[in-house]
């Protein structure tokens, strides 16, 4: 049993989204699959999108956009990605169970809980509403909201403006190395649990009060609310 939070101050918790609370990332991988082969990109790998995981949509098309010279405006690749994405979220995405089972923990104990993610906010409130943890979150950031995505604080520092959090009182949940570099620089707490374990090893996540090295599959609600009663 998880004991009651015992705290001299409030604390609120933020969450990333995808690969965080849940598994977003295979749906992203095959929208951007069959965007790029449109727009001059064929052949776009796994391991290629791997390497963006926890940037967010645009930067990346940025990025690519740099290094292959795509065929289409960044707009307009932009909207055709998160269409693609929104159909495949639609129709199936999961919540990993600790993390429902943490997030429910909080909720019972009356923890104020935001999202803040890297993706667009249509894509965020879809997965929200058809996963059921829209009536968990208070509020939700998108990257598209803000003037820089992850790794500069931006959507984090906005989630806490938003929720009249001090940045010192907030815990953040991440599962990438631009995330974790992110609350850093917010002056954020962090627990992260990597969604690619072999990259547990990023100087990014040293940054991390709490680290599950093994992601999601070592990941633990009790643990993690442990750690937060401790260290609020």
């Amino acid at each position: 049993m998880l004991g009651r939070m015992r705290t001299s101050r409030t604390t609120s918790v933020i969450f990333d989204l995808d690969g965080t609370l849940v598994d977003s990332e295979p749906n992203y991988y095959e929208a951007a699959r069959q965007v790029l082969a449109r727009y001059g990109l064929p052949d776009f790998t796994w391991e290629q999108h791997a390497r963006f995981i926890g940037i967010g949509t645009r930067e990346t098309l940025e990025i690519l956009d740099r290094q292959h010279t795509l065929t289409g405006p960044i707009e307009e690749m932009l909207a055709a990605k998160n269409a693609a994405y929104l159909e495949l979220a639609r129709a199936s995405t999961e919540v990993f169970p600790e993390m429902r089972k943490f997030v429910e923990r909080l909720h019972a104990e009356g923890v104020r809980m935001a999202v803040a993610s890297g993706s667009s906010r249509s894509a965020i409130d879809a997965i929200l509403a058809g996963t059921g943890l829209d009536s968990f979150m208070e509020l939700v950031v998108s990257a598209e909201e803000v003037e820089h995505g992850k790794p500069e604080p931006d959507v984090f520092l906005e989630a806490a403006r938003r929720l009249g959090a001090a940045p010192a009182d907030c815990v953040i949940l991440e599962d990438a190395p631009p995330g974790a570099a992110a609350a850093h620089a917010a002056g954020m707490r962090c627990i992260a649990v990597p969604y690619l374990p072999q990259r547990a090893d990023d100087p990014a996540f040293a940054t991390a009060g709490l680290l599950f090295p093994g992601g999601q599959g070592e990941f633990s609600a009790e643990r993690a609310y442990d750690w937060m009663t401790a260290s609020a």
